[in-house]
Formats: structure tokens, sequence, C-alpha cells
């Protein structure tokens, strides 16, 4: 019988530094983030589907996830969509993931993994671009790897700003709503929207900050401009998905301002990278999303409801 995980499951099972643990010893353990399947789009009427699908060790799955830029103003989620586990050696369905909660979970969990390796170490100041699930859950992950005393919300809708900076202060930080600027004093920039355009001036960021982009996966679409990409130390999940979605650094690199070897690292080498020694130039660590961390992360779920079905947890 195929197990139901929906939202509220998925969050109580797995928390944001338990989901970067998970992903850090699949990493440990040999995965190979340069060997992941790309995903593929089909456009639709409302949008697109994407599908994602992945296999390693004893697991396998796929996640379809739809894109629908118009649900906002029906106030409805942009991201929709599931995920199916499946037993890797006989491909037998074990579980339906809520796809949405998923992503939510994953995506921070990888900027967690950056930040542990990436961020100065006393980063006490964070701005957050946006003010959808993606931006609550930086926030948590901010707050679980570094003493974050300070955030900076900036987004679109004001009402939704000030709704995530309320958020923010109940976790007992300072929080206010700030214009782009505000990373000019910021130790950790979190870029978490549908932006097609550059959000900030990237000359402004200070020189200890790290820079987390996540909220794109196009050639076409980048929320950090050219200057911030020339200026920093570049790090990615995997370089052959970087320079196949990455606008981000496409865009750059199309404009000849630099090659793709700006790329100086990828998420398996974070994963056991020491603390630095010193911050002399911002990092940038360029998300696009890949389908075996949606495969590791569905899997420790799945095993952590096993487990709680064993002990008669609920």
């Amino acid at each position: 019988m195929t197990t139901l995980l929906g939202g509220d499951a998925i969050a109580r099972l797995l928390s944001p530094s338990a989901a970067a643990d998970a992903l850090v010893r699949a990493l440990a353990d040999g995965l190979d983030p340069e060997a992941g399947t790309p995903r593929t789009a089909t456009p639709v009427p409302a949008g697109e589907l994407l599908a994602m699908p992945a296999a390693w060790r004893a697991w396998a799955g796929v996640k379809i996830v739809g894109v629908a830029p118009g649900n906002p103003a029906r106030g409805l989620a942009r991201i929709t969509g599931g995920y199916l586990l499946f037993d890797g050696p006989t491909l037998r369905p074990l579980a339906l993931l809520d796809g949405a909660a998923l992503t939510a979970l994953r995506t921070p969990a990888v900027t967690a993994v950056a930040i542990r390796a990436l961020a100065v170490p006393d980063a006490g100041v964070a701005v957050v671009f946006g003010s959808g699930p993606q931006a609550y859950g930086h926030l948590a992950a901010a707050l679980a790897e570094r003493p974050v005393k300070r955030v900076h919300v900036v987004a679109r809708d004001r009402a939704r700003a000030e709704r995530l900076a309320r958020h923010a202060g109940g976790l007992g930080v300072e929080a206010e709503v700030s214009g782009p600027d505000a990373v000019a004093g910021a130790d950790l920039v979190l870029c978490c929207t549908s932006a097609r355009e550059p959000l900030f001036d990237g000359r402004l960021v200070p020189g200890r900050a790290l820079v987390a982009a996540v909220g794109s996966h196009t050639p076409d679409a980048r929320e950090v401009d050219t200057a911030l990409v020339r200026r920093s130390e570049v790090h990615v999940e995997a370089r052959s998905a970087a320079l196949r979605e990455a606008g981000d650094l496409l865009i750059p690199i199309g404009e000849g301002a630099v090659g793709e070897d700006c790329v100086a690292g990828t998420i398996a080498g974070l994963a056991d990278r020491p603390p630095a020694s010193s911050y002399d130039r911002p990092r940038l660590f360029k998300s696009v999303g890949m389908a075996w961390e949606d495969l590791v992360l569905a899997a420790a779920v799945y095993r952590a409801a096993t487990d709680a079905r064993g002990t008669g947890e609920t």
C-alpha cells in the first residue's frame, strides 16, 4: 500500500537541519550530482509541467511540478505537484508526497549546506528577497545555521513582506521591511523570488556576505547581476546543471563578462569544506534545484514516517 505524506507530515518528520544533514550524508556516500538526469519542461495553458526523475541505491522517484504563474492572483500556490517514491530494486511504489511541501523543504536544505560552508560564522544580518514559502523556509534555515539577529525583508507585495517580518519577529529576531539597498549591510542575502531581472546592485554586497540565489532555473532569468558574479566566488550544485539552466551565470557568460570557469566549486565540495580563514569577497551560491535532492529527502521523510509508525508515534 502506498503511503501518503502531506505537507504537515513532511514538515513534522524532517527539520531543515536534518534535511541538510541527509544531503551531506548522501554526498559523502558517493552520490554524484553531475550525473543527475536533467529536468524536462512541458508548456501547458496554465504554465508548465516539470518532470524530475532520479534513482540512487535503494531508491527511485519522480517529481511532477506544476508552475502556474496566475495562481497567486487566485489565492493559490504558484508551485504545485507531487512526488512518487519507488523501491529501487523493484520499482514498487512506496509513497506519494506533497511535491510543493517537499520542494519547500529541499531548497532551503540545499542552501543550508552552502551556509554551513560559506557564510561567516558570526552572520547576524540577513536580507530575504521574496515573501512566499521559499522565503519562510530560507529564513528558518538561516536561523538554524547562523546566529542571525536582524532580518530585512524585501518584496514587491508590502502586505506579504510585513507578514514575513512579523513572523521573523515572532522567532526572536529584529525584522523590518526594507529596500534592495539593505544588502550593503548583509551577512546573508537570500534570493527567493520569481524575478527575471536582478534584484539589487551587486556592487553593494560586502565581501563578508554569502548570497544564495534559488528562485530561477531558466537560462533567461536571473536574480543577481553581472557585477556580483564578477566579484564573487561562485558555487553551484553541479556544473552541468548550472551551465544548462542558471541564467544568473549564463547571462554574464553570454555577455563575455565571465567564462564558464567562473564556477569555483560545487555542493559536493561544500559538504566537507572546512571554514574559511578570511572572507575578502562575496560568495555566491546559485541553486537551480536538482532531482537527486528531492529523491534523497523523499527517502529520508519516508524512513522517518516508517520509524514513527514502528514506535507508535503519529
